[in-house]
């Protein structure tokens, strides 16, 4: 099964915790603080895979989690890394944020790609020691990971695409030019998926040909099976458009031609302004009959096109074809690369300003970033612990505005995760 566009989420792994430890040896008093440091989470990492021709893996799994950092050790031992997550996608795959439609990167060449990296482990209490605070009893929590939707949409990597309605011939002769083997028949869409096919010419001299499944009119609009798969022609330097010049299925060549040219500039006016060749093909079927070939050569001139003719069937006109391909080729740009347009909106750090109270019956709920920040790194059993915590909740203003709300002594006052009664 052809699967050339799916949606999926990628999540970073968390780093690990810092430890709260002390160093505990014989003979060795006051040892201090010996809590290591968390360790980072894994990074979700795409790779191409030169194996793959299709997104089928992602039709049926769509989350995928990197591994989350381990928490430090004693002795300043630092916790182990989480493992990378790596995803593998065919060669020309784009990636995109799924919420804003950006461009992140194009996976054309080898490199790898860090789509949503591991967040950082978090401090052990060795960081916090002070000459008077001699004995932290809190760290630091990781980091979390990211979370990102994204879409993989397959755009096919091919220097030649072969374009037309169905049935002209196009499988025939990229089958007649390369080693691709298309399906084969006579009755229209044949082909249900892309083929690729490299064309050598001569030494050290090739070209990739896409043979595109058959666009009928309508097709930009979503009719058919070319809506599905224009995008596929997006990155071809050159178009050989193929028309049946016998006429053979009752339809006018000249007519395809300019039905099919619409569709494209319908689907992407760059798409449109792509070099063409226009082939006429299925030649061996007029017989000693020139008139409708250079009733094609003749529009093609006018319209600046360039023009061939021959019957892939009997291999009449092929290498000529093929020879002209590839000076062509010479003279044009190369496959195209989608630069990166995404630029990660960093969140804004949380300041003291960032809580609200609300009342849920007789508790006092207090929230915000800036809360659960604070809440991550305190250790409520720890006195010198909990004295920090009242310090940074006092500057803020969150016990005054507990007492404007008319607080009583001894009422719950949740934070995050903790719930203790509120003392004048």
């Amino acid at each position: 099964m052809f699967i050339d566009i799916a949606k999926i989420k990628i999540v970073s792994g968390k780093g690990g915790d810092g430890k709260v430890g002390f160093h505990r040896e014989k003979y060795v008093a006051a040892g201090g603080p010996d809590g290591g440091d968390g360790g980072r989470g894994g990074s979700v990492i795409l790779k191409v895979d030169d194996n793959l021709s299709t997104l089928l893996d992602f039709r049926y799994k769509k989350k995928y989690v990197a591994a989350p950092g381990e928490p430090g050790g004693g002795k300043r031992c630092k916790g182990k890394d989480g493992a990378d997550l790596i995803i593998r996608v065919p060669r020309g795959t784009i990636i995109r944020d799924q919420k804003t439609g950006q461009v992140m990167k194009d996976m054309s060449d080898s490199e790898p790609f860090v789509a949503a990296k591991g967040g950082n482990g978090g401090w052990g209490n060795t960081h916090f020691a002070t000459p008077t605070r001699q004995a932290p009893r809190f760290a630091k929590p990781g980091l979390p990971g990211v979370e990102r939707d994204i879409i993989l949409e397959l755009k096919l990597l091919a220097d030649v695409g072969l374009v037309g309605f169905p049935n002209v011939g196009k499988s025939t002769l990229l089958s007649m030019v390369s080693a691709a083997r298309p399906k084969i028949a006579n009755y229209h869409f044949t082909t249900l998926v892309p083929n690729l096919g490299v064309v050598s010419v001569g030494e050290e001299q090739n070209f990739v040909m896409a043979d595109i499944p058959g666009i009928i009119e309508g097709a930009s609009e979503g009719a058919g099976l070319g809506h599905d798969f224009l995008r596929h022609i997006d990155r071809c330097r050159l178009l050989l458009h193929l028309v049946d010049a016998a006429g053979s299925e009752g339809r006018d060549p000249i007519d395809d031609i300019e039905k099919i040219n619409a569709e494209l500039a319908g689907y992407s006016e760059f798409l449109a302004a792509r070099p063409q060749i226009i082939v006429a093909n299925k030649t061996d079927l007029l017989g000693d009959d020139r008139e409708p070939v250079e009733k094609i050569r003749k529009y093609a001139e006018e319209r600046g096109f360039l023009f061939a003719e021959l019957s892939a069937a009997t291999n009449q006109g092929v290498k000529e074809l093929m020879n002209l391909t590839w000076h062509e080729l010479q003279q044009l740009p190369p496959v195209f690369i989608y630069e990166p347009e995404f630029v990660e909106v960093e969140e804004k750090a949380a300041t003291e300003n960032d809580w609200t109270i609300e009342r849920d019956g007789d508790a006092y709920v207090v929230t915000g970033a800036w809360v659960d920040k604070i809440m991550g790194s305190v250790n409520i059993d720890d006195y010198e612990s909990r004295q920090y915590m009242d310090r940074m909740l006092q500057s803020a203003g969150i016990y005054a505005k507990l007492e404007e709300m008319g607080i009583e002594e001894g009422a719950p006052v949740v934070i995050g995760e903790f719930e203790f009664e509120y003392v004048y």
